[in-house]
């Protein structure tokens, strides 16, 4: 019997696929892996040092490493097999329903290997809410409120119509808990591929089915399903989060995937080889152009349905980038070349199931493709090969390790470097009390005073050093802003002047765009050089409160201030803009425009009405949740130097008599031998080889 007949089961739980070859392209992943092992061991040292307070904070450092996630955000093209290529991923090919009926707008995050507490749920899933639904059914969502503002009342009548025919499915559905339902959540101790299809699939005979068998049920108000899985190939937690196809009517799934592309530094666009990169493919050429280049990756998906992968491939590569050239994209983005059917069948109990084309086109790859290295692969391994998932992956933990993985890494290390200053400081002073030195020590209310006011001093430091950025910011976009749409009248008005009201005008609004993204990282630059300077500063007069706290002075001790946070990629401005929509939709709004002030007039509201949301998203929420996240970064960089610096003033008031039991290790030697090694290791990770050895 087949996994597919044994997954109709009642309650059955389709397993993960788990071949050696699945690791295949993990490699830096698995470099990864045995870097934060080997932190974590050097961490141990230090807990070995500095007794139950540096356990405690060397535990919260070494729980933050193990629930790191990076997430990969999957983007592309309706019916491009973006589903089917994450199913493979994970080894569960019927885990996630591949084909999704045009209205779904789920955003599915699978999160790979997470740590969770106990009685955690292993699915949850979140309905719109009320407000959320009543926008899409009042204004027609996003292109409703562009055809309201253009005066489009046919296309805005036919857009309700829709809505109205949608919503009135549902409730037949659903009946009286469809209001109920509204902004609630869904949890599951247990996750089966049925459970899945019933919020993510839609399925349209629902009258012959039992209602907690209706397939798809609740698809059409669910908003994000967040699927917890193990994957035994993956040697740490990731996230793959499935966008819905951008291409949608209504724009819900624009906004949707624009929010999720914030929540990921990698970015997967997944093209379909038969359509590849096209002029219908603005706006997600819009979206990735708002991505750092080196964090983009394309997969193009299907090769098993060409006739002539061998040659066509070159062909469409070029295509791809050649429109990407035309269309201001990002510039030489990685391009690999696969398929989710292979890789799907690979992971699967037959291949002699694999279709005849499909089967020829591997041949004719596989002679493109393979090399000597591939040789000696047993026959799943190399259609695994073939499929391209390898090559993906390999891409992907590149771009993990260079990027958030190395960031993490190095954020850890700076704050356990501050860790073993702190419990050597805190060595010092009880060690010559032990020796019967006299020591000048600042009463701890007067430490908390002093480190109330250090904490105040910086904060506002920050916010004041913001404030100017921001300032700055909200200027140069404001201009470009007024600069676009004045050059934007003027081309309509000469339009207008040589050929008439007949001839419809066409401007476009990637100008704007370059000009927002150019201040975007002007912006970018400076409130990162404004939070190294802070934190520095902040660093320096922790560095001194020591100091002056305690009289010791330590060898090798400094505060290391934290690194500047990573500001998000802008890519609202990828949003669809109705000068994108040059089609039926704007040459309507052309028609209906009669004498050259009615044209100017209309136009400019229009368009300022357009893009002013952009332009306040910019300025106003992402640049509150970038200083919240500067903010952020300096309270838990004071909070963990004031917990240090009061585990000192406690050990300084301990009785003499139980000093000698304050750490772990209490020959004087030994113990500088250690921090010596550990500050070594911490400093330069690459130095010892035999990391976690001393002890």
């Amino acid at each position: 019997m087949k996994m597919e007949e044994l997954a109709k089961g009642d309650g059955y739980k389709v397993p993960a696929a788990h071949h050696p070859f699945m690791r295949l392209g993990l490699e830096k992943l698995d470099d990864f892996h045995d870097e934060v092992a080997d932190l974590e061991a050097t961490l141990a040292d230090v807990v070995k040092l500095g007794g139950q307070d540096a356990e405690k904070k060397a535990a919260k450092l070494i729980k933050q490493l193990r629930a790191f996630e990076p997430s990969i955000t999957m983007i592309g093209q309706i019916k491009a097999g973006k589903t089917s290529l994450v199913n493979a991923m994970v080894g569960r090919p019927e885990l996630l329903p591949a084909d999704v009926n045009p209205w779904t707008s789920v955003v599915t995050s699978l999160h790979l290997n997470t740590p969770l507490p106990e009685d955690s749920p292993m699915a949850t899933f979140q309905f719109f809410s009320q407000g959320e639904w009543d926008h899409l059914v009042e204004n027609g969502g996003r292109i409703g409120e562009l055809s309201s503002r253009a005066g489009a009342d046919d296309e805005l009548e036919k857009v309700r119509r829709q809505i109205a025919d949608m919503r009135e499915k549902t409730k037949q559905r659903l009946g009286r808990k469809f209001e109920l339902l509204l902004g609630q959540k869904h949890s599951y101790a247990e996750l089966n591929d049925d459970l899945v299809q019933r919020y993510v699939c839609m399925g349209d005979d629902f009258e012959d089915l039992e209602e907690e068998d209706q397939q798809g049920r609740f698809a059409d108000i669910t908003k994000s399903a967040d699927l917890y899985l193990e994957a035994k190939a993956i040697p740490m937690p990731l996230c793959l989060r499935d966008t819905p196809g951008v291409n949608d009517t209504f724009m819900m799934r624009e906004q949707i995937t624009i929010n999720a592309l914030r929540d990921s530094r990698i970015c997967v666009v997944v093209l379909s080889a038969h359509q590849a990169l096209s002029s219908m493919d603005m706006g997600l050429i819009r979206l990735i152009s708002n991505v750092k280049a080196r964090e983009v990756i394309i997969f193009v998906n299907r090769i098993d349905e060409l006739s002539n992968p061998a040659e066509q491939v070159p062909e469409i590569r070029d295509s791809i980038l050649q429109t990407l050239i035309d269309n201001n994209g990002p510039e030489n983005p990685q391009v690999i070349f696969g398929s989710a059917y292979w890789a799907n069948m690979a992971l699967g109990p037959d291949l002699e199931d694999i279709v005849e084309d499909s089967a020829e086109a591997m041949f004719n790859w596989a002679e493109a493709a393979l090399s000597a290295e591939t040789s000696g692969m047993a026959t799943n391994e190399l259609v695994w090969h073939l499929s391209g998932v390898p090559e993906l992956y390999q891409a992907i933990s590149e771009r993990i390790s260079e990027g958030p993985g190395a960031e993490i890494l190095s954020a850890c290390r700076k704050r356990a470097l501050n860790l073993v200053g702190g419990v050597r400081a805190s060595n010092a002073v009880v060690s010559m009390r032990l020796e019967g030195d006299t020591l000048e020590i600042m009463a701890p209310a007067t430490l908390q005073k002093h480190l109330d006011k250090l904490e105040a001093d910086n904060l506002k430091f920050l916010n004041d050093r913001l404030d100017i950025v921001f300032q700055q910011f909200g200027s140069r976009v404001e201009q470009s802003h007024k600069r676009f749409l004045d050059r934007a009248l003027e081309s309509l008005l000469q339009h207008l002047e040589t050929n008439g009201e007949d001839e419809i005008w066409q401007y476009s609004p990637d100008g704007l765009r370059m000009l927002l993204r150019t201040s975007y990282q002007v912006m970018r630059r400076n409130v990162s050089s404004a939070c190294q300077q802070v934190y520095g500063g902040a660093a320096s007069d922790l560095a001194e409160t020591y100091r002056a706290a305690f009289g010791v002075d330590v060898e090798n001790f400094s505060i290391t201030p934290p690194a500047a946070p990573e500001i998000p990629a802008p890519v609202s401005l990828g949003q669809t803009i109705a000068l994108d929509l040059q089609s039926s939709w704007w040459k309507g709004w052309w028609k209906r425009r009669k004498g050259y002030r009615a044209f100017a007039s209309g136009f400019y509201d229009l368009i300022e009405a357009e893009t002013a949301p952009i332009v306040d998203e910019l300025k106003v929420r992402q640049a509150e949740d970038i200083r919240m996240t500067a903010e952020k970064e300096l309270r838990e960089f004071l909070s963990e130097q004031r917990a240090i610096l009061t585990d000192i003033s406690n050990k300084s008031e301990i009785a003499f008599d139980d000093l000698e039991d304050i750490f772990g290790i209490t020959a004087q030697q030994e113990r500088d031998e250690l921090f010596d090694y550990i500050f070594e290791e911490l400093s330069d990770p690459k130095h010892s080889e035999g990391k976690g050895a001393a002890l």
